[in-house]
């Protein structure tokens, strides 16, 4: 009876133990970020990309508030719908390489956005195609083009290529934009 008793008792706690283990195993790893899988590079490249797309859709969102004119804002929308699309896919593919990506605008864009939230009407719609329009885009343009040759992530390489005509569309628009007023 003693030695049944004692039998079962361990082979309780084996039992336990082989089911906890994986539990705590996944506990753990769930807690704790992952390592990321990209050399800094491409973090850094994947990190710029989120940055770009937040800062475009912010200042798209401030001149829906703040232009006077129609066309302007339809290129706000346009910004805010394109870039979303194009920042969910950059969040996938950080989540899927473990990088963690910044969530608001770095300090220059965030000037940039002060200094228009004190803007309305034409002035607003001018500044804003000049600098988010024009200006910004031929930035990133430039910037997907180099990271497109520096990466070296299949993966990220291939994203910077995918975005590379959405931005060029969009640069287009705004010098065909900033050219009429």
């Amino acid at each position: 009876m003693l030695k049944t008793t004692i039998s079962k008792a361990l082979l309780s706690a084996a039992l336990a133990a082989t089911f906890a283990l994986p539990l705590a195993a996944t506990a753990q790893t769930m807690n704790t970020p992952a390592k990321s899988v990209l050399n800094k590079t491409d973090q850094q490249i994947v990190m710029g990309m989120a940055r770009a797309n937040i800062a475009e859709i912010e200042a798209g969102k401030l001149a829906l508030a703040n232009a006077a004119s129609a066309e302007v804002k339809a290129y706000a929308q346009q910004m805010i719908d394109d870039h979303t699309k194009a920042l969910a896919d950059v969040t996938t593919l950080a989540q899927n390489k473990g990088v963690t990506l910044p969530s608001e605008p770095d300090a220059k864009h965030k000037a940039m956005a002060d200094k228009l939230s004190k803007l309305k009407g034409e002035k607003f719609d001018h500044m804003y195609m000049m600098q988010a329009g024009v200006q910004d885009h031929k930035k990133v343009h430039a910037m997907l083009k180099k990271d497109e040759q520096r990466a070296k992530d299949p993966d990220v390489k291939a994203l910077a290529a995918k975005m590379m005509p959405t931005v060029e569309q969009h640069l287009h628009t705004a010098t065909e934009k900033h050219k009429m007023k």
